[in-house]
């Protein structure tokens, strides 16, 4: 009994030693500068009002010795539109944060600002002051001012007159938004689109979509994620779907990031200097419908850049679609699908003509064997026009069609790498190269009808297959 008391009172006498000696901890100044995990803290472009993401930076004491910081603080004070965490303590000004030798503590920015304007630089620093001196982490963001349509159980999100979006305020979609059938809506140069996560766009039947950017303004169409790993990453948002005859007229536009791009049923449409990249599934996803497009770019989408389906009446001239991805390279991943049959939302198969597929003066390549594929539909039609371009083929059986001594092949090229600048999307460039094979090998007469890439060069002349001339 004797031993199990001194036992115990032996243990509580330790605890008390390492109680009062964690007490004792002494920290002194630091005699070295602080080493950060970053020096600038980019935070994503926020929106009027909207909390950003969290933002960590780490901040090490290489020291072998426990310091004391004298003060962490922002530069702007109370003042500033961005907030800190300092170890787990709000606020904007701290003193007198103790460090353990080479350790580490981790402070929390983020930010939920006022817009002053369509658009504004947000900047500030964190200070940190010693004896050894004053460093600083800077702290960035682009700050938008913005409207919201958002869809609720007593909202449904519908545009029921005829709209015009301008460029003042960025456009950001909660859930879907639709345009009433009839109803036009334009969107102008410069303005910025945002979904979130699981939203998207209905054009309803007979309505019209207009999205008129320019060369130095483009529309942009994106999920609302604005940092950069989000800009390479498909699945952020839903699709544009156009409903059975309605119609869209796009001009300079970039559309990007989400499962589906332009989702037409039946629908007619006009595309010109625009970007389409980054879907799960299709850029383009037309059942039954007319497009014609030209000065188009494509890339990096998971099953094709463009899939035709149910027929239709399809017309591509200086168009680049490539299909590179490492985020999805497990997928089929062609340039262009085309087939007569469709599965509609009940499950059953229909079919259609498709009355012609043209391509013209175009590159459509990937790093698979193939980059076209056709199914026709014994008995159906499926006729189509490849005039001066330069395709990825693998053959007649994984193409579904044959590529030489076929009058529907013309002046085109097979297998040799049309050498883009750089084709993955994180620096995505579909520019060619100077010894690229694609120069100069554009049908004059089509070029005629598209005499200025998407840039604005001219190419009546020596025209380069592709959108950049």
């Amino acid at each position: 009994m004797k031993f199990k008391l001194l036992l115990a009172f032996s243990f509580w006498v330790l605890l008390a030693a390492v109680s009062c000696n964690k007490d004792d901890i002494t920290f002194d100044a630091p005699s070295q500068e602080l080493r950060f995990s970053r020096d600038t803290v980019f935070c994503d472009t926020v929106y009027h009002q909207v909390r950003s993401e969290t933002y960590v930076v780490k901040v090490y004491n290489n020291e072998d010795k426990d310091i004391l910081i004298p003060r962490i603080n922002l530069e702007k004070g109370a003042a500033s539109l961005y907030r800190i965490n300092v170890d787990g303590k709000p606020g904007y000004d701290f003193k007198d944060v103790p460090l353990r030798k080479k350790d580490s503590l981790f402070i929390f920015v983020e930010i939920a600002p006022e817009a002053s304007g369509p658009e504004a630089i947000a900047e500030d620093k964190v200070l940190f002051t010693g004896p050894t001196g004053q460093q600083h982490v800077t702290l960035f963001s682009v700050v938008q001012d913005a409207e919201f349509f958002i869809q609720t159980s007593t909202n449904p999100n519908v545009i029921t007159n005829h709209t015009t979006w301008n460029n003042n305020k960025a456009k950001i979609i909660y859930g879907n938004l639709t345009v009433n059938p009839n109803i036009m809506l334009n969107i102008e140069q410069g303005t910025k689109v945002y979904f979130h996560q699981n939203s998207g766009m209905k054009i309803s039947s007979g309505a019209t979509l207009n999205i008129n950017g320019t060369q130095d303004e483009q529309v942009i169409l994106r999920g609302d994620r604005n940092d950069l790993d989000h800009d390479t990453l498909p699945k952020n948002w839903n699709s544009i779907r156009m409903e059975a005859n309605s119609t869209l007229n796009m001009n300079h536009a970039r559309l990007f990031g989400g499962t589906r791009g332009l989702d037409m049923r039946q629908t007619t449409a006009t595309i010109k200097n625009s970007f389409i990249h980054t879907f799960f599934e299709y850029g383009i996803y037309a059942v039954g419908s007319t497009v014609n497009a030209n000065n188009l770019v494509m890339n990096n989408c998971g099953s094709s850049c463009i899939g035709i389906f149910r027929g239709g009446n399809h017309n591509y001239t200086h168009a680049t679609i490539a299909n590179y991805s490492k985020s999805m390279s497990s997928f089929d991943r062609t340039g262009i699908f085309a087939t007569n049959e469709w599965k509609n939302d009940a499950g059953q198969t229909e079919q259609g003509a498709l009355q012609q597929l043209t391509l013209q003066n175009s590159i459509v390549y990937s790093d698979r064997d193939n980059s076209v594929h056709f199914e026709q539909t014994p008995g159906q039609q499926f006729e189509f026009l490849i005039q001066n371009c330069l395709l990825k083929y693998s053959g007649t059986s994984e193409a579904g069609f044959p590529f030489d001594n076929n009058t529907s092949v013309v002046q085109s090229i097979k297998n040799e790498d049309p050498q883009f600048v750089n084709y993955f999307m994180a620096k995505m460039n579909l520019r060619l190269k100077m010894p690229s094979p694609a120069r100069g090998k554009g049908n004059v007469t089509v070029a005629g009808t598209v005499p200025f890439d998407i840039v604005n060069v001219p190419r009546t002349t020596n025209p380069t297959l592709g959108a950049y001339q």
